[in-house]
């Protein structure tokens, strides 16, 4: 006997053809000519309509393709800024676009001449309606056609003299069109403190829903018309107050922004 046993963890080799048989070999399959394969239909459906959705998609992209294309080439040609026509939305008429073409530090003063634009519009309308109301109580035609003439002149005058410079001087940052807008908007706060008042100048001014009209008017014991012009004045009063935000925020930023002082050495070098 020797002095150490076998490992007893040893594995015992075993050769499966030792006895000549092998492996016995796997059945053969059944093959049945009549099998069938289902291929569901429901397949076949949703991939004509994947390919429906992929074509619709290829040509909604190919035409916003070819729109920004299109709006690329009216940039180039306006120097860099749109000038499609979108506003009004319901029948656009001209170019504006604060959310996307003026500074955001600079979109609230925007927003708010704006509305000080479109209050004037508003304001002007009411006063045709005040004094149409007057009109029917014997106000006098002559009354009548200066509200008309005021509203008329006045929105297209606006929009070009003071809106649309300041509009471009925001967006481009612009010296001039800073100091065009100063000089009309002066004007326009000037208008307005004229209509609120509304002296007896023109048809007895009576044509403008001021205060002095309005006290006139309730003197003639006319207290629905004089509650119309009541209204047109806190309007006008309104409108003045906005007026005098917005020119007093826009010299602020014109003045931090150094523009002024651009202003001043451009004025020294043209008289030298």
């Amino acid at each position: 006997m020797s002095r150490y046993d076998a490992n007893p963890f040893a594995e015992e080799e075993v050769n499966p053809f030792a006895d000549g048989k092998g492996l016995s070999p796997l059945p053969p399959e059944r093959y049945d000519r009549g099998a069938t394969i289902d291929i569901p239909l429901d397949n076949s459906r949703s991939l004509k309509d994947k390919e429906k959705e992929l074509k619709a998609r290829e040509a909604e992209l190919k035409r916003r393709e070819q729109e920004i294309k299109r709006k690329e080439e009216t940039v180039k040609k306006a120097g860099g800024f749109s000038t499609d026509k979108n506003w009004p939305p319901f029948y656009p008429i001209i170019h504006h676009d604060i959310a996307n073409e003026i500074p955001i530090h600079l979109q609230k003063i925007q927003y708010v001449a704006l509305t000080t634009y479109l209050g004037l519009v508003v304001t002007l309308l009411w006063n045709i309606i005040a004094v149409t109301v007057f009109f029917f109580h014997g106000g006098g035609i002559i009354n009548w056609i200066m509200s008309i003439i005021y509203f008329v002149t006045t929105c297209p005058l606006a929009y070009f003299l003071w809106y649309r410079p300041l509009y471009r001087a925001m967006r481009t940052d612009s010296s001039l069109s800073f100091a065009g807008f100063f000089l009309c908007y002066t004007f326009h706060i000037g208008f307005c403190i004229y209509c609120a008042l509304a002296p007896p100048i023109i048809s007895g001014g009576q044509s403008l829903t001021g205060i002095l009209s309005a006290i006139a008017i309730i003197t003639l014991n006319y207290v629905t018309v004089a509650i119309f012009y009541f209204i047109g004045f806190g309007m006008f009063v309104i409108e003045i107050l906005m007026s005098i935000w917005v020119l007093k925020q826009v010299l602020t930023y014109f003045r931090s922004s150094g523009k002024a002082e651009d202003m001043k050495r451009d004025a020294v070098r043209a008289a030298i």
